[in-house]
C-alpha cells in the first residue's frame, strides 16, 4: 500500500465521516471522487492492470455490502463509499477493509445504543420525543475500517 493512497483515504474517509455525522448522508461527489482517483492513480502506477485491479476493489466494494443495504440496515452512500474505498485500495485489500469496517460499525453500534439507553434513563420525560434519529451514521465504522487495513 502506497503512502498516496493511505493520503486519498485518510482524505475521502475524514470527508464522508463529516458529513455523514454532520447531515446522516453521504454527497455523491465523496464515493464518485474517490472512485475517479483510485482508478486514475492505478492507471499512472500499474497500467491497464491496476485498472482492473481497481475497478474490481470497487465492484467487491460494492459487493460485499449490498446484501446489508438491500435487508434496510445500510444506507446507498455506505456501499458507494465503500465501492470508492476499493478503487482506491484494490481487490488485494478490500475484503480486509470491508471484515474491519464491519468489526468497527458493530463496536460502533453497541455504543450508540448504549449511549442512547443511559439518556432514556437519566431523561424519561425525552422517551418517545422525535428528536433522535433511528439511523446510525456508518461512514465513520467504514473509514475507521479501511484505515485499520491501511496499517495491517
Amino acid at each position: 500500500m502506497s503512502v498516496v493512497q493511505a493520503g486519498m483515504a485518510v482524505a475521502f474517509g475524514m470527508a464522508a465521516t463529516v458529513e455523514d455525522l454532520r447531515s446522516r448522508q453521504i454527497p455523491n461527489w465523496i464515493p464518485v471522487s474517490a472512485l475517479a482517483a483510485g482508478v486514475v492513480w492505478h492507471l499512472a502506477v500499474y497500467g491497464w492492470r491496476g485498472v482492473g485491479a481497481s475497478l474490481l476493489g470497487a465492484v467487491a466494494g460494492f459487493g460485499v455490502f449490498l446484501i446489508f443495504y438491500l435487508l434496510g440496515g445500510m444506507g446507498g452512500g455506505d456501499i458507494k463509499l465503500m465501492s470508492g474505498f476499493g478503487a482506491v485500495i484494490g481487490i488485494a485489500h478490500i475484503l480486509a477493509a470491508a471484515y474491519a469496517a464491519a468489526i468497527c460499525g458493530a463496536v460502533l453500534a453497541v455504543f450508540v445504543l448504549c449511549r442512547r439507553a443511559w439518556r432514556r434513563r437519566r431523561e424519561p420525560s425525552r422517551e418517545g420525543a422525535g428528536g433522535e434519529s433511528a439511523s446510525i451514521p456508518y461512514a465513520p465504522a467504514i473509514a475507521a475500517g479501511v484505515w485499520l487495513s491501511l496499517i495491517a
